[in-house]
């Protein structure tokens, strides 16, 4: 596919995704959340490909949030429809067996922290504001925002944010859980990347079912979270990545992970 609102470049198995209309602050239309589906769908079946980190171009914004040209122009049927749309392009990160980091450089408001809060981490530069405030135009998120949000900060904390439609500092999103770390902007990039390559070095299957066990466990009941954890570490145990990893462990060496679909 040819990107016109987005970029792609992989490097030592990261591939970073970065929303690129900057003259919108990112800000996320129809062709764009298209587009970014299209680039998940690509890294999912790339095996050149470990992790991805999504980011937006220049300092200001990593997504502003939606393109309002387009949302001021929706009657009921069409708003539904795009909601439903990114609520899938979103879960397909949540989703993913591999690994997704938020690098979060300015603005992730709106539809840009919702879409931050679809990535497994989010690492923010200490100039990030995050928010949703979707309120103040008399909507509400449309891409799963009162959904995940709740989940990250608790429900009293979202309910405040989603309320009131007030931006927070990058400071703040750190104190109350919704983003995992917080750097100087000239560290943001070389930080991800470091924190990607150190999960690179754990097994992959073992990554994929931990996200696996936490996205679904979260839903369950705490009991049948347990039978499907329970259930995925046996089916790491019959892993060759299990077998190299307690051997590498015995013999004092670092392991030597294969991609799971390069398994015997």
């Amino acid at each position: 596919m040819e990107y016109q609102n987005l970029t792609r470049a992989v490097k030592d198995g990261v591939l970073w995704i970065t929303i690129n209309r900057p003259n919108k602050l990112n800000a996320l239309s129809v062709a764009t959340v298209r587009e970014l589906d299209a680039a998940l769908l690509e890294a999912e079946n790339d095996d050149e490909v470990r992790g991805v980190a999504v980011t937006g171009a220049g300092q200001k914004a990593f997504v502003a949030g939606a393109d309002i040209s387009e949302l001021a122009a929706l009657n009921p049927g069409e708003a539904k429809e795009y909601a439903l749309h990114g609520q899938l392009v979103l879960a397909r990160i949540e989703r993913m067996a591999k690994p997704v980091v938020a690098a979060v450089n300015g603005f992730a408001l709106g539809g840009g922290c919702e879409l931050a809060m679809a990535c497994h981490l989010r690492v923010a530069s200490a100039n990030a504001i995050f928010g949703q405030p979707e309120v103040k135009l008399g909507l509400i998120p449309g891409f799963a925002g009162t959904q995940r949000l709740p989940r990250l900060v608790g429900r009293g904390r979202a309910l405040e944010l989603l309320l009131s439609g007030r931006n927070v500092s990058a400071e703040e999103a750190e104190r109350i859980g919704l983003v995992n770390r917080v750097v100087d902007q000239v560290e943001l990039t070389q930080v991800v990347e470091d924190l990607l390559k150190s999960i690179f070095n754990n097994g992959p299957l073992a990554v994929a079912h931990c996200i696996e066990a936490v996205n679904h466990g979260s839903d369950m009941a705490f009991d049948d979270g347990c039978l499907l954890e329970a259930t995925l570490f046996g089916l790491c145990a019959a892993s060759d990545q299990m077998k190299e990893g307690t051997t590498a462990f015995l013999e004092k060496r670092p392991a030597k992970f294969v991609a799971a679909r390069e398994e015997s």
